[in-house]
């Protein structure tokens, strides 16, 4: 694979960019570039497991239901039900890479379904809970021995490389994408990745909250790119806030699944009173929009610092058996489920908007697609209903990969290297080490759970006073990867703010108290950068 030219390169390695590699390299050469580790992304985090219709008593349809009453009258009904018709394959596509969900000998499928909020029917399967890095480390194991795919760790893509950049390309023709520049963080130096077709799976962009389930990796990189290059961005203002993370000083971004609430989980006060019954009649079983609000107008009303998850009803082996990495983590910081309550707060948890693509995964820059957490595909409408985003990831990477594959291989043109000869190395970068700090405090607290106008105009302004920080180190110093990562997470919080203003309504994940009634007739918020 000489002079960093492949059939295709993937920036991410979550379960989208892995299933894509797998799916493609029987025929195509495959780079997959990511910022830290391979194992490092947000997938390998995921808890609960995967929806998909796999008893005898379940169905497509029901699925499609659950997700329609959860997105709040924002999902796309046609890829809905594509993506759903096609869980099960999926699924067993996952089985025969060597996943192994946890069995039940008394189920029909053979394997434990568990039921978590929004779900009328048990349909979730898992590996324990631990199901993200059961399958991170299943596919890792194909990926790295595959002679068809290269892995570069440790490098973060810079920007997307457009027609529009090369001087010699007619510009009568549709815009395209070419590739990629790419920092190798360990040689300290830009690359140029060409391809005939690129990938963005870089997932989400929670780490632009101050309070996040999401590890540091979650910056927005690909919206960001996609958004530079010209690319269509939708309901960037659902930010899915999880009811449940573990409120401790040494717990960062540690999650409590969803499937404890689906498995009898109570939500109380401190002392001891539930409260989710009176906000909603489905009580902890809530779609994850209501419970979050719920949990954060108590904390507010109350001043309290967290509420508490009490599943200590439940046999001592029951949770030790069906959440072991949550019994483990909890009693290392002395907190015993099986005893006592969990503290929890609400946290950023999903982006349900993003770069705007077709059920093929491709966006409107052609060769350009996108997959995952990254993209907007209309599955997760304004609330994503709990453990649909793996299975997004699967069956649009599975057709994204035919899509590519169906692809003529054309000529491509050579590309610019990246121009440094005017940077110098910057002198002062504890600037964006502030920057960084303000930026996702601020976000906390003007663009959280509930929203005003007034909070919006304000992180707007803050924002543009960032960017123009932000733009001035990247015009005049050498990139680093803490810069690059800024710079997304200021393009991805414009873009939330932006989306937010624009909805004059309160709808699923976006509640505004100006605006607190839900409109008649539901639309996207679609952005389109000006040319």
């Amino acid at each position: 694979m000489p002079n960093n030219n492949f059939d295709t390169l993937i920036i991410g390695s979550g379960l989208a960019g892995f299933t894509l590699a797998l799916h493609l390299a029987q025929h195509k050469k495959v780079c997959i570039v990511t910022k830290q580790s391979a194992d490092s992304g947000a997938s390998s985090w995921a808890q609960g497991g995967i929806a998909a219709a796999l008893s005898d008593n379940d169905s497509p349809s029901q699925h499609v239901q659950d997700t329609l009453i959860a997105g709040a009258g924002l999902c796309d009904k046609e890829i809905t039900q594509y993506i759903t018709e096609n869980a099960a394959d999926a699924i067993h596509w996952l089985i025969d890479q060597g996943v192994i969900f946890t069995s039940d000998k008394t189920s029909e499928t053979g394997y434990h379904l568990t039921k978590e909020g929004g779900h009328s029917i048990r349909r979730i399967i898992h590996s324990g809970d631990a199901t993200g890095k059961a399958v991170q480390q299943a596919l890792i194991q194909k990926i790295q021995t595959h002679p068809n795919i290269l892995v570069l760790e440790h490098h973060i893509a810079i920007d997307l490389i457009t027609s529009d950049k090369l001087s010699d390309y007619p510009h009568t023709q549709h815009k395209r994408c070419f590739g990629a520049y790419v920092l190798d963080k360990k040689q300290d130096k830009v690359l140029t990745f060409t391809a005939q077709n690129t990938v963005l799976a870089t997932g989400g962009a929670s780490k632009v909250y101050l309070y996040t389930t999401n590890p540091d990796t979650a910056t927005g990189d690909g919206i960001a790119m996609g958004w530079r290059a010209g690319c269509q961005i939708a309901n960037m203002e659902f930010i899915q806030f999880h009811p449940t993370c573990l409120y401790h000083p040494h717990a960062k971004s540690f999650l409590i699944s969803e499937a404890v609430r689906g498995e009898g989980g109570l939500l109380k006060l401190p002392n001891g009173d539930r409260f989710m019954p009176r906000h909603d009649e489905r009580a902890e079983l809530a779609p994850r929009d209501i419970v979050a609000r719920a949990i954060d107008f108590e904390m507010k009303k109350r001043g309290l610092d967290c509420v508490y998850l009490d599943i200590s009803h439940k046999p001592a082996d029951f949770l030790k058996e069906h959440f072991p990495t949550i019994y483990a983590r909890c009693l290392e910081l002395g907190i015993d489920i099986t005893r006592e309550p969990i503290p929890v707060v609400p946290a950023a948890h999903y982006t349900c908007g993003g770069v705007v693509t077709d059920k093929h995964g491709k966006t409107d820059l052609d060769n350009l697609y996108a997959i995952g957490e990254t993209a907007h595909t209309g599955l997760h409408g304004a609330n994503r209903l709990a453990s649909n985003s793996l299975l997004e990831c699967l069956v649009l990477a599975q057709a994204a990969g035919i899509d590519i594959a169906n692809q003529p291989m054309n000529g491509l043109p050579k590309l610019p290297d990246w121009d440094e000869s005017r940077v110098t190395d910057a002198d002062e970068e504890i600037v964006i080490a502030h920057n960084w700090d303000e930026l996702r405090r601020f976000m906390w607290n003007y663009v959280g759970i509930v929203r005003t106008t007034k909070r919006l105009q304000r992180a707007q302004h803050r924002i543009a006073l960032l960017r123009e920080e932000i733009n001035e180190y990247y015009t005049n110093f050498r990139v680093t990867s803490d810069l690059l990562e800024l710079r997304n997470l200021v393009d991805s919080a414009d873009l939330i703010v932006r989306c937010a203003m624009l909805r004059h309504e309160s709808r699923g994940l976006h509640y505004s108290k100006d605006y607190p009634d839900t409109l008649p007739v539901a639309q996207d918020t679609i952005l389109q950068r000006e040319t």
